[in-house]
Order: C-alpha cells, then sequence, then structure tokens
C-alpha cells in the first residue's frame, strides 16, 4: 500500500525537492504551499503523514499540527524546522507531531523519519480496529495489542469461546489471563451467566475447598451459616481459576472428581449438589514440569489442558508496548481528570527496550505512576524511574529462557544493540565518544550501527 503523504512548505524549491524524492520512494505526495491549501487537502481524502514546515508566512506550522490532530487524528505529523531547538522541538511534541528534522537534513535520514512514523501510525489505526471488532464481539476495552501474539491468541478465542471445552491459559504473573477468560465467556453462549473467579494461591488450603464447594451450617468451627460454593455460584456459566498450579494435591483429587462427574457435595453435606460449569484455569507454572515432579496430578493436568492457551510476556510483544502506554496515559488521565501528556520518542524507545519482567500489569502501574506524578505535559527520559535508566533490558543481568525455548543468536545481537544505543545515549549520540567507552574502532561501531538499522533507532 502506497504511503499517502501531505507536504507542507512555503518555499517552492523545497517543496518540489520533497515531492520528487518522495515520489521516487514510492509514495504518493499531496504537495501544499500554504495552510489553507493544506486544510483543503486534508478534506479531499485520507493522508496518513503530513510533512509541515514550522514557518508558513504569515501561519505557523505548529498550529497546522494542531489542528490536523482534531481533524484528522489519523495522520501523523513531523515539524520541518530551521530553527531547531528542544523549545520547538517540545511545542511540536505537544502540538501532537510524531516528531521534528531539522533543516538541512539528509534524504535519507528523513526517509527512515517518514517510514517509523508511518508505521506507527499504522499500528494506532490497526489497533484501534481491532480493538473496535473486539469491543463489539468481546465487550472488552482493556485488550491492546496487534502483535502476532495478540492476534493468535484472538484467533483462539474465537474457535474455543463458544464450545463447552475446558482452557488453560498459561502465561507469567501480569499479562492479562483473567482478560482473555472474560473473553472466552462473554463471546460464550453462557455469557448472559455469571464468570466466578477463584484465585487458588490467594485462599487458605483449609478454607479453599469450602470456598470451591460450600458448607453447611456447623460442619466444622466457625460454619455458623451455610455458605453457597463457587461451583453452585457458577452453574449454567463459568469458573476460572487462576493459578490453579497452586492448588494442594488434596484439593486436586476433589476438583478431578468434580470435572468428571460434574457433582460434588458440600463440605459437612451428604447431599450430592450436580452442576453445569465451563471451567478456564489459569497458571504461571510450569504444569508438565510439575507432574513429572508429582506436585500435580497427571490426569487433573490433561483434563485441564483440553484447549491451551499461552500468553505471551510483554518482551515478546514489544511492538504493542507504544500502543499500551498510549492506551493507560489516556485511561489514568481521564480517571484523574487530567490532560492526556505526551511521550517523547527518546523516552517511548526507552520504554519499548525494557524488559518489564512484571508485564502488562507493570507497565499499568508505571504509566499511572507517570501520569499523577507528571505537572506538566510532556514525559521525557529525565521522568523515568532508575530502572528504566539504568536497567535497559535486563538482558545481560536477567535473561529469562521460557519452556518453548529461546533464540541465543538474537539474545546476544539483541545485547549487543543495548550495549551500542546506551553508550550512544551515555555520549549524546557521539559516536567517537561512544566507540572509546565500547573499546572499538570508530569505523567498527559505525558498521554495526549501520549493518544493525540502529539509525532508525537513534532517529525514533
Amino acid at each position: 500500500m502506497k504511503s499517502q503523504i501531505l507536504v507542507v512548505d512555503d518555499e517552492p524549491v523545497v517543496l518540489k525537492a520533497l515531492e520528487r524524492f518522495l515520489t521516487e520512494q514510492g509514495c504518493e505526495v499531496t504537495p501544499a504551499e500554504n495552510f489553507d491549501k493544506a486544510v483543503k487537502a486534508l478534506e479531499g481524502g485520507r493522508i496518513e503523514l503530513a510533512l509541515v514546515d514550522l514557518k508558513l508566512g504569515d501561519r505557523d506550522g505548529i498550529e497546522l499540527v494542531q489542528h490536523i490532530q482534531k481533524t484528522s487524528p489519523q495522520t501523523a505529523c513531523i515539524i520541518m524546522t530551521g530553527h531547531g531547538s528542544i523549545d520547538t522541538a517540545i511545542d511540536a511534541i505537544k502540538a501532537g507531531a510524531f516528531h521534528y528534522v531539522t533543516k538541512p537534513f539528509q534524504f535519507d535520514d528523513l526517509l527512515n523519519l517518514v517510514q517509523k512514523s508511518i508505521e506507527h501510525q499504522r499500528a494506532r489505526e490497526e489497533n484501534r480496529q481491532l480493538k473496535k471488532q473486539l469491543n463489539l464481539k468481546y465487550g472488552l476495552e482493556n485488550i491492546v495489542g496487534v502483535s502476532d501474539g495478540i492476534k493468535s491468541i484472538f484467533d483462539l478465542v474465537d474457535k474455543v469461546a463458544d464450545t463447552d471445552s475446558t482452557v488453560l491459559l498459561l502465561g507469567e504473573s501480569g499479562t492479562g489471563k483473567e482478560l482473555v477468560a472474560k473473553a472466552i465467556h462473554y463471546n460464550s453462549r453462557r455469557s448472559n451467566r455469571t464468570l466466578v473467579p477463584v484465585n487458588c494461591a490467594a485462599i487458605p488450603e483449609d478454607l479453599l475447598e469450602s470456598e470451591l464447594f460450600g458448607h453447611v451450617k456447623g460442619a466444622f468451627t466457625g460454619a455458623v451459616v451455610t455458605r453457597t460454593g463457587r461451583f453452585e455460584m457458577a452453574d449454567g456459566g463459568t469458573l476460572f481459576l487462576d493459578e490453579i498450579g497452586d492448588m494442594s494435591p488434596k484439593l486436586q483429587v476433589k476438583l478431578l472428581r468434580v470435572l468428571q462427574e460434574r457433582r460434588f457435595e458440600p463440605v459437612g453435606s451428604g447431599r450430592s449438589v450436580e452442576v453445569d460449569v465451563r471451567i478456564i484455569a489459569a497458571t504461571n507454572k510450569n504444569l508438565e514440569k510439575a507432574v513429572k515432579e508429582r506436585t500435580f496430578r497427571e490426569d487433573l493436568f490433561y483434563r485441564l489442558n483440553v484447549i491451551p492457551i499461552r500468553i505471551p510476556p510483554l518482551r515478546e510483544r514489544k511492538t504493542d508496548i507504544p500502543l499500551l502506554i498510549e492506551h493507560f496515559l489516556e485511561r489514568f488521565s481521564r480517571e484523574n481528570g487530567k490532560k492526556m501528556p505526551q511521550v517523547t520518542p527518546e523516552c517511548m524507545q526507552m520504554l519499548s527496550r525494557y524488559s518489564w519482567p512484571g508485564n502488562v500489569r507493570e507497565l499499568e502501574n508505571a504509566v499511572e505512576r507517570l501520569v499523577i506524578l507528571k505537572t506538566d505535559q510532556i514525559i521525557a527520559v529525565k521522568d523515568l524511574p532508575e530502572k528504566f535508566l539504568h536497567g535497559g533490558g535486563k538482558i545481560f543481568t536477567s535473561v529469562n529462557i521460557p519452556d518453548h525455548g529461546i533464540s541465543f543468536k538474537n539474545v546476544v545481537n539483541d545485547f549487543e544493540n543495548e550495549l551500542i544505543l546506551k553508550a550512544l545515549e551515555k555520549t549524546a549520540w557521539n559516536k567517537n565518544k561512544a566507540a572509546t567507552l565500547l573499546k572499538l574502532n570508530r569505523t567498527t561501531l559505525v558498521e554495526k550501527i549501520k549493518r544493525r538499522q540502529l539509525e532508525k533507532v537513534i532517529l525514533s
């Protein structure tokens, strides 16, 4: 698909040069030499990117960016200026620009920035459409992402939701297993009945049996009234057994029997209760390993593992991080009655490289903190906690090898990229000083930057 680009500059020579260059790159370019013609061009069709000069005669390029954000939010903006300064950059980002570029610029550098901004905007639009479809289908608005991992999950949800098959959700803490469980339930024929969650790790073993199956009055000390259990509450609906890997062997036996017979006896009762319940279980543990170690029953594992769905950790879906950040920024700004702040590209890049051991939950908490503590409208690198500044991707200090394996080559490449980028950040992007820090020849460093396409990272 050809990129639709609007170029706005009141200098005819610059306007023509940019139009010719971008057209040669396969883009469809609409030139405009002033504010009014740019506005008319935006009304005439879909524009993915606007390259806007800061000075447009008697009008201001930032004013045009603000107009674009209001009338055509699907259009990304890059400010071009011959008067580059930090203040200009901040004003441009506040207005909603993706980035700014200072004249004179290298066309190849500009092209990298153009491609980066269009990719980002397309991802945002794809995510908006995906969320719209999911909201219509699942009634959920907190699932955000356009990565292959997220798309495959919802493909599975679509296939299994309207069945009664037992589903086992696998993934680290904080990855969003409960959201997927809700998606399955609310898109099933049981959606008009209750989804009942139980955290098997949060309830003491001696109370979990009563919590699941209920009890009669006098069944044990403190049982002063008869209580209905979660299984009975979920009759006709769905029971979500979170952290199933922490269930005691004794309760595993009772749960297996219920799954086989679809009936149980409340604690202290001789009465049998029959239920129609769909089971969705979740764990952050390796149940196959637990079976081998005899801490989890093999027969129960096979009962639960009918439809396994693995939720990828955030470090495996890094393309979703900017979208998640924007989602949480909008949500917490709205909840706290604040205007939504903008994140500088350098800050967004640093957040995207962080490993997020706590996954989406950690990201959510980090964004909430930034929204609450920030008093201005720009979130920059200086606003990030220490762990982001010096923890980066944590590739070297904390390598996590998932059960499905890891690419040695990719990890080594990522670590080398991390070292180069950290050295460049530390030296304010001075390649000579960065090479000295890394004890490399400058030509070697430059070649690595070029071969690994890190210029794109530096520009973004």
